[in-house]
């Protein structure tokens, strides 16, 4: 700007830098790389809030109802869920498991967290517990514990995406 009166505006509002007409060749990188810093601690920023989430996913317990109690899970006990018509069944850590009167879809609105990925209609998995990825039979999925789970053609390239 020609009017210096608007540098403490400028100040009151945070501004990255403040040039005056007519603008100086060195002032302006100056300015330029102000804001690419300040980008840069954005970035930063966001990574920091997206590492933050996923820590406190790793604590926040799901809770499922089933046999007429309610189970109160850590995110990273439970490996897959797999669907059975209007039954899901909830494959933990351990060998055990937890058989819910609900389709799928109904329970997966309560793992709505990072690590858990649709790879099939019939599964839900928790990345975490993928150990193997087979391409054999249209791409099998080898979990903890032994468990298997099919992924379907629609998926198998996000998936990939996912593992690699």
């Amino acid at each position: 700007t020609a009017h210096d009166e608007f540098a403490l505006k400028a100040i009151k509002v945070s501004a990255l830098d403040y040039l005056l007409k007519p603008v100086d060749k060195d002032e302006l990188i100056s300015a330029v790389e102000k804001v690419k810093v300040s980008r840069k601690g954005n970035q930063l920023e966001d990574k920091l809030q997206s590492l933050f989430s996923n820590l406190k996913e790793k604590n926040d317990k799901i809770s499922i109802a089933a046999d007429g109690k309610i189970f109160l899970l850590e995110n990273d006990d439970v490996i897959m869920l797999k669907s059975d018509k209007s039954y899901t069944t909830i494959y933990l850590k351990g060998n055990k498991t937890i058989l819910v009167t609900k389709t799928l879809k109904e329970v997966e609105k309560k793992f709505q967290y990072s690590n858990f990925f649709r790879v099939h209609a019939s599964y839900l998995i928790n990345m975490n517990h993928v150990k193997e990825y087979s391409k054999s039979m249209g791409g099998v999925l080898t979990m903890s514990e032994g468990l298997e789970a099919g992924v379907s053609r629609n998926k198998k390239n996000e998936l990939l995406e996912k593992l690699l």
